[in-house]
Parts: C-alpha cells; sequence; structure tokens
C-alpha cells in the first residue's frame, strides 16, 4: 500500500510489521543511547541510526512508500551490523551490543518477509 497523507494507517499493519517495528525501536533507542552517551563524531553517527529507524518505524506506521522502505531497510540495518564489526574488537560482545545485533538480524529478516509478501 502506498499513500501520501499523515495519518496512521495501523489497520493495514499485520503481527510482522509490529516485529519490525519493536526490533527497530530496540536498535534505534540503543543507537539514541549510544550517540547521547559517546558525542562527538561517533555519538553524531550513532543519532544519524537513530534517526534512520525512527524514520524508518513512521513512515510504517502511516503507511507510506512501504514496500520501498522495506527494500532500503534492509541495506541501511546490514550496513549498521558491517560497520560495528569493523570499529569494535570482537568477541566479546557486551550484552546491550548483542542485543542491539540480534534486533538488527531480526528486523533484516522481517523487511526481506514483508518485501517478498508483498511483491
Amino acid at each position: 500500500m502506498s499513500r501520501t497523507d499523515t495519518t496512521l494507517d495501523l489497520g493495514s499493519l499485520t503481527p510482522l510489521h509490529w516485529v519490525g517495528i519493536a526490533a527497530a525501536a530496540v536498535s534505534g533507542g540503543i543507537h539514541l543511547f549510544l550517540g547521547i552517551q559517546v558525542g562527538g563524531t561517533f555519538g553524531t553517527a550513532f543519532l544519524v541510526a537513530t534517526a534512520g529507524f525512527a524514520l524508518g518505524i513512521a513512515a510504517v506506521l502511516v503507511g507510506y512508500r512501504r514496500r520501498l522502505v522495506y527494500l532500503l531497510g534492509i541495506p541501511f540495518t546490514g550496513g549498521q551490523i558491517v560497520m560495528w564489526y569493523a570499529f569494535n574488537d570482537v568477541p566479546p560482545v557486551p550484552p546491550t551490543q548483542a542485543v542491539d545485533k540480534l534486533a538488527q538480524v531480526l528486523l533484516i529478516v522481517v523487511l526481506a518477509a514483508l518485501l517478498r509478501r508483498e511483491a
């Protein structure tokens, strides 16, 4: 469904949508926390990621070009995982980061399923 208004379109959301929204909210919340905590250039990068997750959630909630949101969300979220791996010494993986990465992997799976379902 593609819409151009900005009213909530909650009736068209499935449980799969809500799982994706929850996963994006978890990752966005963690990035918001890290952005405030870290500050500087890396903090700004975390806040940009927060904005990306928030905008994706908002677009899905209002039904704005959902298929495009799913399509763009996969590489956006995958890029978060790649950048995390490139900038961190792993293992060990701290618990907060493990929750974030699990939420992101789940989000990618959900986005791929939604994209396939709406194909």
